[in-house]
């Protein structure tokens, strides 16, 4: 059995749960996922509208809020700020004694903002003073719009977590907009040190984009050398590619122009490791845990994932081999796999996801209100 503690405190890496409904903080589900070694929470649209359609858990709210409102949109971000709130403060001890390294908790600006820089700026400020705590981190994608906000959001000293990283290039962008955002910050007077950040680098989902398109090659070319090659290269794009991205984040949080910001106080933006559970039954059920692991990293990882790597994961660092990496990407290249492509799918696949999850509970929400007998 491995803990979470040792993880942590071993491996340099911070374990943090990718999930969030209220059942766990009413029912003590929460502080005991806390007390085995869990040091933050990420959430998402689909997970928030998952939570908010099972059971009857939000009927009382949604109802008082609907009356107040007189419509589902507030009465739905009501919801989620009260869940968000409580496990800020439920983070809270865990924010304190890290020193405001960890114990944080995500939240989402609406999804159909993804491609509007202004419409993200204005609603990552307003999440940010709805939810004046310390750690709190308002998610923003990393779409091309998404970079600009994200960029203003850390200069006026607020916390993001840049989500839907899928590629290096776009990586690149992240952790500029973060380094150019703490230098104007610094610029105007203000303190870089409490401001915190990670860069969520979708992970699983590589693969399965990535398996989809070999599978088409070995489909195409049966009996060749090319079949051969798109087979060996079957599951090994996205641990390949987050390895790079883990030598990419060194590098740039090194050197004269990080310095000088350390030196102001400011603290790195850790490459968050997310979509780690096991999408294809073929591999194995930790294979986006046991191979990333690496200081000032962290892996929020669903509750399932979270118990087998408790069960049977392995604390040992793990994420350095880049050579290895490189020739992977080399040679996917060479098969036929435009990553670059890839990327830019999974972009619009995870936006258009989390759409479609924010219509949905939206939609359900509208039900709802009438089979309360409030519309």
């Amino acid at each position: 059995m491995s803990s979470l503690v040792e993880l942590y405190e071993q491996g340099g890496q911070s374990p943090w749960i990718d999930n969030l409904k209220r059942s766990w903080i009413t029912g003590g589900r929460l502080g005991e996922l806390i007390g085995s070694g869990v040091r933050g929470l990420t959430s998402n649209p689909t997970i928030m509208a998952k939570a908010i359609e099972e059971g009857d858990d939000y009927d009382e709210q949604f109802a008082e809020s609907y009356r107040r409102h007189g419509n589902v949109l507030d009465s739905y971000w009501d919801l989620v700020v009260k869940d968000v709130e409580d496990a800020l403060a439920a983070f809270r001890p865990v924010y304190d004694s890290s020193g405001g390294t960890d114990g944080f908790v995500s939240i989402e600006v609406a999804p159909s903002l993804a491609r509007d820089t202004e419409g993200t700026v204005e609603a990552a400020r307003g999440l940010h003073e709805r939810i004046a705590e310390p750690n709190v981190l308002v998610k923003i994608p990393a779409t091309e719009a998404g970079i600009p906000a994200i960029r203003r959001m850390i200069a006026e000293g607020r916390n993001i977590n840049v989500t839907l990283i899928f590629s290096l290039e776009r990586y690149g962008e992240v952790m500029e907009a973060y380094l150019s955002g703490l230098e104007e910050l610094v610029r105007n007077g203000g303190d870089p040190a409490p401001v915190s950040s990670v860069a969520s680098f979708f992970v699983s989902r590589v693969d399965t984009e990535t398996d989809r398109r070999l599978q088409a090659i070995i489909g195409e070319h049966p009996g060749t050398s090319r079949e051969a090659e798109a087979h060996r290269l079957l599951g090994k794009a996205a641990v390949a590619q987050a390895r790079l991205a883990y030598e990419h984040f060194t590098g740039t949080f090194s050197g004269p122009r990080w310095d000088r910001l350390a030196e102001a106080g400011a603290k790195v933006q850790r490459p968050l490791w997310a979509s780690t559970s096991t999408k294809n039954p073929a591999y194995p059920d930790l294979l986006y845990v046991d191979t990333l692991i690496g200081p000032n990293t962290v892996n929020t990882m669903p509750e399932q994932t979270l118990e087998a790597f408790v069960d049977h994961g392995a604390v040992a660092r793990s994420i350095d081999d880049f050579d290895h990496a490189r020739t992977v990407l080399d040679e996917l290249s060479q098969v036929g796999v435009d990553l670059a492509d890839v990327a830019r799918t999974l972009e619009d696949e995870g936006v258009t996801a989390f759409e479609k999850s924010f219509d949905e509970v939206a939609e359900r929400l509208g039900n709802k209100a009438v089979q309360l007998g409030q519309d």
